[in-house]
């Protein structure tokens, strides 16, 4: 039985990269055997393991037989007798099928070191093609990677393509697209994830109903709110801000959340984002009135976080001299003590809140405290 760092950790660490977190083949072992050892099994498709200590997950060396269309079509074998190598020759790519021994040295049998040094995105076997989600992997580790001067094979490019001509990327589902469309957001420049896409001609089957949507401009503001905001949710409601019409924006929001079934609070933030746009633009907030609008619109009252966010949101769309003041607004506003009178119902009460609001609003104006 021998263990091995493969992976993520073994790429990013021969990159001068943090490493977050680790992952083992073992060789030669038996599912019994690891649970003898105080491993705890975890995995369904193959056997992982849990680390007694480290919590680190373990895996079995296998090998994959593909049995049917999309990522779910595979089989899995694991034996004493499946070799690193033979484990390591189904992964993606390269530079992630890279291992190190006990001793720390590094193994390398189908070029990842060198696909490292020439920053090169390259699939190992024809096998690649066979699991369609590794076509949104490749797209996402260039995002990642960019910065580094990180580009993907022609090769690769090529055999993404042919995916897509013969309709295996028609298995992806919809939280699969998600799932790497949002680590996405989180990288460094998050444009390159489409503009690979674009490269191996195959964003018309992934993302159909937004393909002649993304445009240089639109992928470069992409980049430039991530350039100052790392908050994912942030980044998107920025990202759908300037991809999709006017005209035509809630419908397109809609059709787009259901299509890839993304989260409710990213939906909330880009509609958020959407709806408070006209407010933010189009006044300089120099009467306590247009502000205290503006705060109402927003809902902040009731749901202030939402509201401070969004107000984060408009800056990112464009700058605002007053943002310091508008924040101190909402942050007085929403620690305010207001009274309700007993006889008050219904609409009077909201007409009651804001003239308390607006006065008191006045005050810290007339004060110069805003």
């Amino acid at each position: 039985m021998k263990t091995y760092l493969v992976g993520g950790a073994v790429r990013d660490k021969l990159l001068g990269r943090p490493v977050h977190e680790k992952d083992w083949v073992v060789v030669g072992s038996s599912p019994e055997e690891m649970i003898t050892l105080g491993f705890t099994p975890v995995g369904k498709a193959f056997p992982v393991f849990l680390h007694p200590k480290t919590k680190e997950e373990y895996a079995l060396a296998r090998t994959e037989r593909k049995t049917g269309p999309g990522y779910h079509g595979f089989t899995f074998h694991t034996a004493k007798d499946v070799t690193l190598k033979d484990d390591l020759a189904r992964r993606d790519l390269t530079i992630n099928a890279l291992a190190e021994d006990e001793n720390g040295q590094v193994i390398d049998y189908y070029g990842g070191l060198d696909d490292l040094k020439q920053k090169r995105l390259r699939h190992i076997t024809p096998a690649f093609s066979e699991d369609p989600v590794r076509v949104l992997r490749v797209a996402r580790f260039a995002a990642r990677y960019a910065e580094l001067g990180f580009t993907v094979a022609p090769e690769t490019l090529e055999l993404m393509y042919q995916m897509g001509l013969q309709k295996e990327l028609s298995y992806l589902v919809a939280e699969r697209v998600w799932a790497e469309w949002e680590k996405a957001l989180t990288e460094a420049t998050p444009s390159v994830f489409f503009k690979v896409l674009q490269q191996a001609k195959v964003l018309e089957f992934i993302f159909p109903s937004i393909e002649t949507m993304l445009t240089e401009t639109v992928l470069k503001k992409l980049d430039a709110v991530s350039a100052t905001e790392k908050d994912s949710t942030l980044r998107f409601a920025v990202f759908i801000h300037h991809l999709l019409s006017e005209k035509t924006f809630t419908a397109d929001l809609d059709h787009l959340i259901k299509s890839y079934k993304i989260p409710n609070h990213y939906y909330d933030t880009a509609l958020g984002l959407h709806q408070a746009l006209p407010y933010y633009l189009k006044t300089d907030f120099d009467d306590v009135a247009t502000l205290l609008n503006f705060y109402e619109a927003l809902d902040a009252h009731r749901r202030y976080t939402r509201a401070v966010m969004l107000l984060k949101a408009c800056t990112l769309v464009v700058d605002n001299a007053q943002l310091e003041r508008l924040q101190k607004a909402f942050q007085y506003l929403h620690d305010l003590k207001l009274t309700i009178p007993s006889e008050l119902q219904g609409p009077a009460i909201a007409a009651h809140l804001h003239l308390q609001r607006l006065a008191a609003l006045q005050q810290r104006f007339d004060s110069h405290l805003l």
